[in-house]
């Protein structure tokens, strides 16, 4: 009996780690094939001198996209997973088809260089794109935007420019030098290669991956069907254009002897163009970074967050501020928290702004988007504690959903309407224990209002013995906007009972000292 309930269990695991079993599998064999197939045509002393110059500029330019992927870091496995498929699949299959279209170019009497051209940037820009497109399939979730985009076909793209480095600096510049001429010349060669295609063209890979990861993150946050059909096809279309593009330059100047012509197309279009794309992240970066203030109003209506807690998550700078005063008040624990508590605000607005826009229709989707709302909403509150009851600077106080519930030293509670610019960090107040609840059938979750509980359940910053500890529910409970609910599951339904069972009066009396 024992061994009939387990075995579904563990055809359910195995059938969870054996996909993964597979493609980690598949990626290391593909790796060691490339380093056997480098070191056969390379020899291994011209490997080992072009893979550690090839490695060089790498972490940089990982760090590059780390920083702009910090307000909702990605998994460091999808990362890995993009970076070694760029460096070993994708590579492997682009060395054969251009390898295989040079022969073929050759045989009918074309130029070799038009592989370069014609065959090169669809290939490898396919190849890059591939390992994207294979997260936007099964773990959709996981894309936050357009910046997710740029970031794993970044990543893809870095892998798959590594490995090439390898080829130009260990083959084509050391080894080709010291055949000629011996180790100076080959290291003078491995010098000159280094600075053309790592220092002036080592942006070029990622730059044309970045169109397919625009397109891939419109496809990613688009609830339009044909959206996610076109957009990642444009994107791509688009890499392969400015891939053949780039390659065309070069080719033009030795094949007219006009040098010029690479000078002025690297110059006037390749550079202008690169500062554009960059300019264009870093301000995505931020449009999407102020994602919170433009979701997160919804649960400072209902009670859930105060405008200043929302304020404080609009840019990095707010929340840098926010974790050093954390820090302050609660240590090192209260500085984790509060970073927790940020990542935890993000995915809440991420997983909002996917139920506005109708990311996921099926009824399996949208319960697990009311679970994982409930389990943020959850978190946050743990993440409050450890920084709660710390500052002593700060009366007691709560957000009802319009204004700020204030006790005066002189023990009254009074009610403060919320300034046009949220400045006092006044907190949440929250129950101890998250109430159990029931959500609607594969339906979004009504949350209302925090209830209010004996005690505090969120932070507060006042000092103990300001006013009495209990202030009772908020007056009024609010229903979601109109917007809260997708057209498809038609009008929501408006109860006047609160969603969370009314706590027991409190008793009028003197303001009672906390410990």
């Amino acid at each position: 009996m024992t061994a009939a309930l387990e075995s579904p269990v563990r055809r359910i695991g195995w059938r969870r780690w054996l996909p993964i079993a597979a493609v980690i599998t598949f990626l290391l064999i593909s790796a060691v094939g490339m380093l056997l197939f480098l070191g056969v045509d390379m020899g291994p002393a011209n490997l080992a001198v072009g893979l550690t110059a090839a490695v060089v500029p790498v972490p940089l330019l990982v760090a590059s996209f780390l920083w702009l992927d910090r307000y909702e870091p990605e998994p460091i496995r999808y990362l890995a997973f993009c970076f070694a498929w760029g460096a070993a699949i994708a590579t492997s299959v682009a060395l054969a088809v251009n390898t295989g279209s040079a022969l073929l170019f050759d045989r009918i009497g074309l130029p070799e260089s038009l592989v370069a051209v014609l065959v090169a940037p669809f290939i490898e820009e396919l190849m890059k794109a591939l390992a994207p497109i294979l997260l936007v399939w099964r773990r959709r979730r996981e894309w936050s935007g357009i910046t997710d985009g740029i970031v794993y076909c970044g990543m893809s793209a870095l892998g798959f420019a590594m490995v090439e480095n390898v080829l130009y600096l260990g083959k084509h510049g050391y080894a080709t030098g010291v055949e000629e001429f011996g180790p100076a010349t080959g290291l003078q060669n491995l010098f000159l290669i280094f600075i053309v295609r790592i220092l002036f063209t080592g942006f070029a890979h990622p730059l044309f991956s970045a169109m397919t990861g625009i397109g891939l993150g419109i496809a990613a946050r688009s609830g339009d069907r044909r959206v996610r059909w076109l957009a990642p096809i444009a994107g791509l279309l688009l890499a392969m254009l400015l891939h053949g593009l780039f390659n065309l330059l070069p080719t033009l100047s030795v094949s007219l002897a006009q040098p010029y012509i690479m000078l002025y197309g690297y110059l006037g279009f390749m550079v202008p163009f690169f500062f554009a794309v960059v300019g264009f992240a870093i301000a995505l970066r931020s449009w999407e970074g102020r994602l919170t203030e433009r979701i997160l109003p919804f649960y400072v209506r209902a009670g859930w967050f105060s405008p200043p807690e929302v304020a404080a998550l609009g840019s990095l700078a707010r929340r840098h501020s926010a974790r050093h005063w954390a820090r302050r008040v609660a240590g090192e624990a209260g500085q984790k928290a509060m970073r927790n508590f940020q990542f935890a605000a993000t995915q809440l607005a991420l997983l909002r702004d996917g139920m506005n826009r109708g990311l996921h229709t099926d009824p399996r989707d949208l319960h697990k988007n009311a679970t994982e709302e409930h389990r943020l909403l959850t978190s946050m509150q743990g993440y409050r504690d450890a920084f709660a009851n710390r500052d002593p600077q700060t009366p007691r106080a709560f957000w009802d959903g319009l204004n700020y519930q204030v006790t005066f030293p002189d023990g009254q509670t009074r009610t403060v309407p919320a300034p046009a610019e949220p400045v006092v960090p006044v907190p949440v107040r929250l129950a101890p224990a998250f109430p159990v609840y029931a959500p609607p059938a594969y339906g979004f979750p009504g949350y209302g209002p925090p209830p209010g509980y004996g005690g505090y359940g969120g932070y507060h910053y006042g000092m103990p013995s300001y006013g009495q500890p209990n202030y009772g529910p908020p007056q009024q409970y609010y229903a979601p906007p109109p917007q809260y609910y997708a057209p498809p599951y038609g009008p929501p339904v408006i109860s006047s009972a609160p969603p969370f069972p009314q706590p027991p009066a409190q008793p009028e009396g003197p303001p009672q000292q906390q410990p």
